[in-house]
């Protein structure tokens, strides 16, 4: 099967947690590509670390902090997003190795 083939389950991953959850089903048995589990497996990892590290952030009650958060995750977005678009596997920087083998039976 062709890698590009399901690309379209792989940027309603980027989308938002609840297009990650789309992209899982449109990524089934059928149709499943490693390319499409990949990006869905990064995807997935960057919205629940966010989610789950946005949660303390919150408490320190800070523009300053609050501020680099968001940047820092637009930016990981950013570059799990543009891989996808190019049609390339590009692990994000420091984390998606971890996200690869957390989630590894999507």
């Amino acid at each position: 099967m062709n890698e590009n083939q399901n690309k379209d389950a792989v940027l309603v991953a980027y989308l938002t947690i609840l297009g990650t959850v789309i992209a899982i089903f449109m990524n089934n048995e059928e149709k499943k590509t490693e390319f499409a589990s990949f990006h869905i497996r990064q995807a997935l990892g960057i919205f629940l670390s966010f989610f789950l590290l946005g949660y303390f952030v919150g408490y320190a009650d800070s523009w300053t902090v609050s501020s680099a958060f968001y940047l820092f995750y637009f930016i990981l977005w950013i570059y799990g997003f543009s891989g996808a678009l190019s049609g390339q596997k590009r692990l994000i920087p420091v984390v998606g190795a971890f996200f690869q083998t957390t989630f590894k039976s999507l």
